[in-house]
């Protein structure tokens, strides 16, 4: 029996989107053992997988610790894996991989880094740039395993799953109100994928006028105060329920499942709404890359907006350092991403995916 380990020590969703090596390679050693060594915080997108036999949770502070790092290097040589995949490549990822044992330890090339000994037995390149509707985030997963363990393209499973418990399925929280409820991400996972305020109650004012739904606001629990005083300065309140919110990622996939679909700042939710085949309006920020976390978009069920589309030419008039700071302080950006762009691309999305409920 094969024992295969996925590292993926990022956030939520990477690690969902890092599921897509396990899914396609039980397709290639079905009675494999697949472990996954993630963040504790991730662990809600994998649980129950069935491609995933194992999740080793670790804390992204405690693992900054040498003893910590030390004790679990020495659990992963003992466990005797034959296959590790390190996706994100960080240095933590690096030194398990190498300590690890392992005959076959698959990384990314990354340009620039040569290091005076080996990580990885075996390395492929990032690819160029995205051939297929999944992103490229997710081909370069799939490239990293289908270029040592090919599968045929009709074989492939390009999607990320989550699956649910028959208890987390009837989730009744939701059943006391009479109209259908969507959900918005209000606010990005950091300050860089947040939009600005009033921008954001505009578009809820816009939502809550048009079609005859509730509204849910999804925003971490230390974003509490930011979504309350967003809630404030809303026109509809009777249209939004604030009392309903999930502060772990299962209780959010249990009750994303029962909404019709997700409108918000491109990241976790996104993926994990993609996931459970939930119709999205993805808001990027200026500072992402579009074509390597825009996934399955099809202008229909899937759809978003990013800054460039509607200026292809604004980073011609940036320097070079001005681009660099553009992650670190994006809200200039972001204000030119205007509710009206964005309204002009979310209305056609939400008459086809709302045209029972509009008012």
């Amino acid at each position: 029996m094969k024992k295969i380990l996925v590292i993926q020590n990022k956030r939520i969703g990477d690690v969902l989107i890092a599921s897509v090596i396990a899914q396609n390679m039980k397709s290639v050693y079905p009675d494999s053992q697949i472990d996954y060594l993630v963040y504790d915080f991730t662990v809600g997108v994998i649980e129950n997988n069935p491609s995933i036999d194992n999740i080793i949770a670790i804390n992204e502070k405690d693992l900054k610790q040498f003893l910590v790092m030390k004790r679990l290097i020495k659990r992963i040589k003992k466990t005797k894996y034959d296959i590790i995949f390190d996706p994100y490549s960080k240095l933590q990822s690096r030194l398990i991989c190498y300590f690890s044992g392992a005959k076959m330890r698959i990384g990314f090339q990354k340009r620039g880094r040569n290091p005076w000994f080996k990580f990885y037995t075996h390395t492929v390149p990032l690819l160029e740039q995205k051939t297929h509707i999944s992103g490229k985030a997710i081909e370069d997963r799939i490239n990293m395993f289908n270029s040592f363990f090919p599968l045929p393209e009709n074989k492939i499973d390009y999607e990320p799953h989550i699956f649910l418990t028959d208890k987390e399925k009837q989730y009744n929280k939701l059943d006391k109100y009479n109209k259908p409820a969507i959900m918005l991400g209000i606010l990005g996972s950091t300050p860089q994928k947040s939009m600005p305020y009033d921008y954001i109650v505009t578009i809820i004012d816009h939502i809550t006028s048009c079609f005859n739904v509730n509204v849910l606001f999804n925003y971490a629990p230390n974003q509490k105060e930011d979504a309350l005083s967003i809630y404030e300065q809303c026109q509809n309140k009777d249209h939004i329920i604030i009392d309903i919110y999930e502060d772990s990622i299962r209780g959010f996939i249990t009750l994303m499942n029962k909404c019709e679909l997700l409108v918000g700042n491109e990241g976790g939710i996104v993926h994990i709404s993609k996931a459970l085949d939930k119709p999205t309006f993805t808001i990027f920020s200026p500072y992402v890359l579009k074509e390597h976390w825009a996934s399955f978009e099809d202008g229909k069920k899937h759809t978003s907006i990013h800054l460039l589309e509607e200026k292809p030419n604004l980073f011609d008039e940036f320097s070079v350092e001005q681009r660099r700071k553009i992650e670190e302080n994006p809200s200039e950006l972001y204000h030119m991403l205007t509710p009206e762009m964005i309204l002009n691309k979310l209305t056609p999305f939400l008459d086809l995916q709302l045209k029972a409920y509009k008012n």
